[in-house]
């Protein structure tokens, strides 16, 4: 807490008991946040999502065995989405390692490849550190997480091997309270302000930084964002201070991060992909970040001739698939600065050059035939949901994108109504694990959110219900029930029908507005279009979880997609 720990996830455990005394006696006397749950994968991807939203490092505590193993998923996506995270793990002594003692295992090696570090208490036992060595492992976790040399943040894994006796005589316990009552007075700086010096972003050294021409036709393409929360202003200033010189349009993912609604940004590019727009000779291509999920674009991408290149917030781990473009760890904001005084700022007003005007032409005539094409009335398709759904949420409303097909057909269908809002999601490693669970860490931070999952996403992380029960969580999950896995409708893939359910569908038989129901979790079924905003409106207005569900035809649904690229004007 001296550090900056502000937040902490509890698991229930033997050999952590003294760790859970500790995280209740510190939460009775200090604004610690203390949240606890019983399923480690889950509670990995609560502290995430509680991560992702502040910009700092939330700590996870579990016991030993197999309840490290569970913190895999989590922390595998916070290594690729660049999040910082405290991986506290209880461990017996190693007098009872390798010899068959209960729940010993090798979990300090667990978790190792996916962490920026690792390290270890004095394996004979905790006690064995003194206050200097426990506060400098306590300032190497924290360093580690959200600093470490030539990477970006990440995850961190401490293990704590605990000796008996794990637990204080309640006497104890309210000794120490008492003592915790002085440190925590406000007269002691045991709660310092961020530090935002901690967060300084490793690059490459200024004097070889690779310039770009804004005086001659490019285009921005913005991937995911993989950096804290602290560094988005910054990067959002950077962004449209290019814009302004280059004129160049840009294509952002929905989990980006970029200005909202910036006149500059095509709100269809993907479908403009789609009509094989060519590209300008020698066209330039400043990319930042990893790429966004669109095949399209990597092929667009891979067939252009010009300059690319690639900005990253310290990755410096190669994001480029297509292999073409040249890549910066710098960090943007920090490019741009170095590069200003190459750059020839325009004098006159802002004129749109003719590569953006051609964009914005085109973007206008899909957005024109997306309307008409897609009722807001009628039996509910994907398409058509999400464009309906991006105009009736309030202006600002953030929202969680699932893995899969939700994240993709906002980015593709919604257009303008889309972007005015911040997103989150899976894009470090494009998994469904903790679905559920990320939405409701990043609702106790940012308020009031909304989840657009699938039927399988959300019932691989029907845990997350469970966090419900400890506070209010003011989260509205949307449901797209499609019966299975309806992203794989969509890949060309040859198989019998019945085979096709078993091997990559896989529908499930349990109702969900049930299964909500028995975490007395309130919930809705949508029948049609015409019925979605007053349906959203009630699940807004629960001030806590509630679900809608949604029921679609996903082999319908991924022939519309098809029909309406192939009569896009």
């Amino acid at each position: 807490m001296r550090q900056g720990l502000r937040r902490v996830v509890l698991c229930p455990g033997s050999r952590s008991g003294p760790l859970a005394v500790a995280c209740g006696l510190m939460a009775a006397r200090t604004d610690l946040d203390l949240c606890t749950a019983i399923d480690e994968r889950s509670a990995g991807f609560l502290a995430l999502g509680l991560a992702m939203a502040e910009g700092r490092a939330v700590a996870v505590i579990t016991t030993s065995g197999t309840a490290v193993a569970n913190l895999l998923p989590a922390t595998v996506e916070a290594d690729r989405s660049c999040q910082p995270l405290l991986l506290l793990t209880a461990d017996r002594p190693v007098r009872l390692k390798a010899c068959g003692a209960n729940q010993t295992v090798n979990q300090e090696d667990f978790l190792r490849p996916a962490c920026r570090w690792f390290d270890s208490g004095p394996l004979d036992g905790l006690h064995h550190a003194d206050a200097v060595a426990l506060e400098d492992l306590s300032q190497r976790c924290w360093l580690n997480a959200h600093a470490p040399e030539r990477l970006p943040p990440g995850p961190v894994h401490c293990n704590l091997p605990l000796e008996e006796p794990l637990h204080a005589p309640l006497a104890d316990q309210e000794a120490l309270l008492q003592q915790l009552s002085a440190i925590a007075s406000p007269a002691a700086v045991l709660l310092p302000a961020h530090n935002d010096a901690c967060y300084s972003t490793a690059g490459n050294p200024t004097a070889c930084i690779p310039g770009l021409d804004p005086s001659k036709p490019g285009v921005v393409v913005a991937g995911p964002w993989r950096g804290l929360a602290s560094q988005r202003s910054a990067f959002q200033e950077a962004l449209e201070h290019w814009l302004q010189i280059s004129g160049w349009p840009l294509f952002a993912d929905p989990l980006a991060r970029c200005p909202l609604d910036h006149p500059q940004r095509i709100h269809h590019w993907e479908l403009l992909l789609s009509k094989e727009m060519g590209h300008p000779a020698d066209c330039q291509v400043l990319r930042l970040g990893p790429l966004p999920a669109s095949r399209r674009l990597e092929q667009w991408l891979s067939d252009a001739s010009g300059d690319q290149l690639l900005i990253t917030e310290a990755e410096s781990r190669p994001l480029d698939p297509c292999r073409k473009a040249l890549q910066w760890s710098g960090g943007f904001a920090t490019w741009l600065a170095a590069t200003q005084e190459r750059i020839t700022t325009p004098t006159a007003p802002f004129s749109e050059p003719p590569w953006l005007q051609a964009w914005r032409l085109k973007d206008q005539a899909i957005a024109r035939y997306l309307d008409t094409t897609l009722p807001a009335v009628g039996a509910c398709s994907e398409p058509a949901l999400v464009r309906q759904l991006a105009r009736l949420l309030p202006i600002g409303f953030p929202m969680m994108l699932a893995a899969s097909s939700p994240v993709r057909d906002w980015m593709i269908w919604t257009g303008k109504q889309g972007v005015q809002r911040d997103c989150y999601g899976f894009r470090g490693a494009s998994g469904i694990d903790g679905t559920l669970s990320l939405a409701m860490g990043l609702a106790l931070v940012r308020g009031p959110l909304v989840l657009l999952t699938g039927d399988l996403a959300l019932l691989h992380d029907s845990n997350g219900w469970l966090h419900a029960a400890q506070r209010s969580i003011p989260l509205l999950v949307i449901l797209i029930d499609n019966n299975g896995g309806g992203i794989f409708q969509q890949l060309p893939l040859e198989s019998s029908p019945e085979r096709f359910e078993q091997l990559f569908a896989m529908p499930q038989p349990v109702d969900p507005l049930e299964l909500a129901a028995a975490h007395r979790i309130p919930g809705r079924v949508v029948s049609c279009l015409e019925d979605l905003a007053v349906a959203v409106d009630w699940g807004i207005a629960q001030q806590g979880p509630a679900l809608l569900r949604i029921c679609t035809n996903r082999s319908r649904d991924a022939q519309l997609r098809q029909q309406l690229r192939a009569q896009l004007p």
